[in-house]
């Protein structure tokens, strides 16, 4: 039986933070072989994901807010045993998709260990940490999503938006280490975020952001799809409105970077990244 230290640290609900960069590959396949589509959903988010969550909890150890968690229990033995047990089910449901898309789960999921395993702990060096999170969360994720649930399992993913869905995950990557600091530092992990500063770490997500919606831009420039671009940009204006309204605090009173507008700055940009994504699928498809 799971204990209940298991199931919160697996955080199943982050899995949703997580969900915009597969509707987005989704809504680019030009024809989707559901039933795939649907092995991919599970495999990613009630499988991989969450493993990753576990796993880095079970290394943390974790006495302060994590993501989505305000008070985290501690990890036991069972947590590190399921982590390792989700991630081999996820590469075994993989072989019903193709070698190509089981050779990116295994990547994803050695790069995720390598990220927490204290013996490497990549997430201790800012750099690497946040190349790390970004190229896999966005890149590797779309190029995975699109091969595996397109029905003649192309290779011929685009670049522009495996590029944009890096740099939409890099952006706001940093803002969910902001009230981390002092945790992170006391634990000998420098994040990029802590690099920067407060104030530092909103104008890296405002220029990362930036350079994400100038790709999203070209690429549908390029394909005459411009309607497209411009519905994402239009649902995702409230979470502009609240990340300047909360830059605005932070440069008044530092205090403000806490876990609290954390997480509603990423509950918010979630909600509207899959709406603007969703709409994308669904205006193509249905």
């Amino acid at each position: 039986m799971l204990q209940a230290s298991t199931i919160q640290l697996l955080r199943f609900h982050f899995s949703f933070f997580l969900l915009p960069v597969y509707l987005f590959a989704l809504s680019q396949v030009p024809a989707i072989d559901l039933s795939n589509a649907l092995v991919i959903f599970v495999i990613l988010h009630l499988l991989v994901y969450p493993a990753s969550n576990g796993y880095n909890s079970y290394m943390d150890r974790d006495e302060t807010s994590i993501g989505g968690i305000a008070k985290p229990m501690q990890p036991t033995r069972q947590l590190f045993l399921v982590s390792i047990g989700l991630d081999l089910l996820a590469c075994l449901l993989s072989l019903l998709i193709s070698p190509i898309f089981l050779v990116c789960i295994a990547a994803y999921i050695l790069a995720s260990r390598a990220y927490s395993y204290r013996g490497i702990r990549l997430k201790k060096y800012a750099i690497a940490g946040f190349l790390t999170v970004a190229f896999f969360q966005g890149a590797v994720t779309f190029f995975m999503v699109y091969h595996g649930s397109s029905e003649a399992k192309s290779t011929s993913v685009p670049l522009l938006p495996m590029i944009a869905s890096s740099l939409l995950m890099g952006s706001f990557y940093p803002l969910t280490q902001i009230y981390q600091h002092k945790a992170d530092a006391a634990d000998g992990v420098i994040t990029l975020s802590y690099k920067l500063g407060y104030r530092g770490t909103f104008v890296f997500t405002a220029l990362c952001y930036s350079l994400a919606m100038a790709t999203l831009f070209q690429y549908f420039f390029k394909h005459n799809e411009l309607k497209y671009f411009f519905i994402v940009a239009t649902v995702l204006l409230p979470v502009l409105v609240y990340f300047f309204v909360w830059a605005v605090k932070v440069w008044k009173d530092e205090t403000q970077a806490d876990f609290k507008h954390t997480m509603q700055m990423n509950l918010l940009a979630s909600l509207c990244s899959n709406l603007a994504f969703l709409t994308l699928l669904i205006g193509r498809y249905f």
